[in-house]
């Protein structure tokens, strides 16, 4: 570009960091607005399976993959699957050279691009409140305590309740009629030893009709769990969710009749239950261009998590760098990005949507649950719950 254009990423996820590592390696300034206080200040949620052609190419053009590489666990792709009754249905192991979508833990990941960044570029605590378009092309960040920035290009990374998507869309997400619920074993080898048998080094999930459980092998032996079922957003009405055992209670009456083993990922988890419910933006989701405001990853076309959501986010991130490093303007920038990000969401939303019915039909009868249909190497693993920075 003829000027250095002022650059704002909402949101410290993976896909806003990767779009400011690969500004930077070129030598564009950027600055990250993240409403977390601190990189550690909470957990960033479980184990995300990359793939090459999608998120191990944007780690590529960000100059990281030989590090990711380091960090992942290309073991991590076994995968099993099993019945109510804990019979398992199919079992499959990756080649120990298949790197085709390694697992790593979306914590690691996102050190990794903090790490690759210049000191200074996220400013942490800063909550952002909108972002409204300016004449000429460029657009106002208004922070929560009032303040106000200009920039020729703020980019909405800020995931499924985006503050940013207001001046593309109105567009809201609704609830996809799933609920996950999250829980954790810490150890799991020593301590929760039919919990290791179950998931192996990778994925299992468990599948009734309506109903699954599936488990995630992270890093350092904790395994995530999550108790996933069609229903009302509300199936929790009258139950306090901190009260453990009462959840409890209400989750083992929904698998009433599934395997002993299978049901002590419900009753020996550490800690308590996370209420996860699913939501979802329109089919498709675009936006007339708006100069100077783009979105990319869950800001820009939420949709479930059935592995699919972190790899589009991580090449929308890398794709958005790349068109301005590679255009004279932040105007055709956005022209070559969207052009191409917007129907491939849409493409990608529509066989997420599908995936989902197929994984979580709409129907308690056994016979739903095994359709002849080739199943994914692991099931939910996007399920770490998107914020708004």
């Amino acid at each position: 570009m003829s000027t250095t254009p002022r650059i704002a990423i909402i949101g410290a996820g993976p896909g806003g960091l990767v779009c400011a590592r690969v500004l930077q390696q070129h030598g564009v300034p950027v600055t990250v607005f993240e409403r977390e206080t601190a990189p550690h200040s909470r957990s960033q949620g479980g184990t995300l399976d990359i793939h090459e052609d999608t998120g191990q190419a944007a780690l590529r053009a960000a100059g990281l993959f030989d590090q990711f590489l380091t960090l992942s666990r290309p073991e991590g792709q076994e995968w099993r699957l099993y019945d109510r009754h804990a019979t398992l249905i199919r079992h499959d192991q990756a080649d120990e050279d298949d790197l085709s979508r390694p697992e790593i833990d979306r914590g690691q990941l996102r050190a990794l691009l903090l790490d690759s960044l210049a000191p200074g570029t996220v400013r942490w605590g800063h909550s952002v409140r909108a972002v409204t378009p300016l004449p000429h092309g460029t657009a106002r960040l208004h922070h929560h305590d009032h303040a106000g920035e200009d920039f020729d290009l703020v980019i909405g990374a800020d995931g499924a309740w985006s503050r940013v998507r207001p001046a593309l869309s109105d567009a809201q997400p609704s609830y996809a009629g799933v609920t996950l619920v999250e829980v954790h074993f810490d150890d799991v080898d020593h301590r929760h030893p039919g919990i290791a048998r179950l998931v192996g080094r990778g994925t299992m999930s468990a599948k009734a009709g309506r109903r699954s459980l599936v488990l995630q092998r992270n890093s350092n032996g904790h395994v995530r769990g999550y108790i996933n079922f069609r229903g009302p957003q509300d199936w929790h009405a009258g139950l306090d969710l901190v009260d453990t055992e009462a959840v409890r209670a209400r989750l083992l009456a929904q698998y009433q009749g599934w395997d002993e083993s299978l049901l002590d990922i419900l009753r020996d988890n550490e800690g308590g239950f996370i209420n996860r419910p699913m939501f979802v933006l329109p089919i498709p989701h675009s936006w007339r261009r708006v100069p100077g405001i783009t979105l990319l990853g869950d800001a820009a076309h939420l949709m479930p998590p059935v592995g699919v959501g972190a790899n589009l986010a991580l090449l929308d991130g890398a794709e958005l760098a790349q068109a301005v490093i590679g255009h004279s303007t932040i105007d055709e920038a956005l022209d070559a990005y969207e052009s191409v990000m917007l129907p491939r969401a849409t493409d990608n939303a529509k066989t997420a949507q599908q995936m989902l019915t197929t994984l979580m039909p709409d129907t308690d009868s056994d016979a739903a649950a095994f359709p002849d249909t080739l199943w994914p190497a692991s099931t939910l693993p996007d399920s770490r719950p998107a914020h708004t920075s």
